[in-house]
């Protein structure tokens, strides 16, 4: 079985909004990370790492922005992994 991630966690019956990326939305039941006995093993390590790296970059960087309007961020669909073509950025 294969699972899209691309489509995976965009269930407006589960997810208010799913569309709109939202990091302080309190979703239980993603799949980000597999599910059961199939669950990632590094996943906590992994949330610990980007949890310390965004804590730190916006702590060097707090105007950190985006350059561009959100709508304009290009996304990458055309492969497994559902992610952006490039995230422009700016800072005072």
């Amino acid at each position: 079985m294969t699972l899209s991630l691309s489509a995976a966690n965009r269930d407006p019956a589960q997810f208010p909004d799913p569309d709109r990326l939202d990091l302080t939305r309190a979703a239980s039941g993603h799949v980000a990370f597999g599910h059961g006995v199939h669950h990632c093993l590094g996943a906590q390590l992994a949330r610990i790492v980007l949890r310390t790296g965004f804590a730190g970059l916006l702590r060097e960087f707090p105007a950190l922005r985006l350059a561009v309007p959100a709508a304009e961020v290009q996304m990458r669909d055309d492969s497994l992994n559902y992610s952006v073509r490039g995230l422009p950025v700016d800072w005072d």
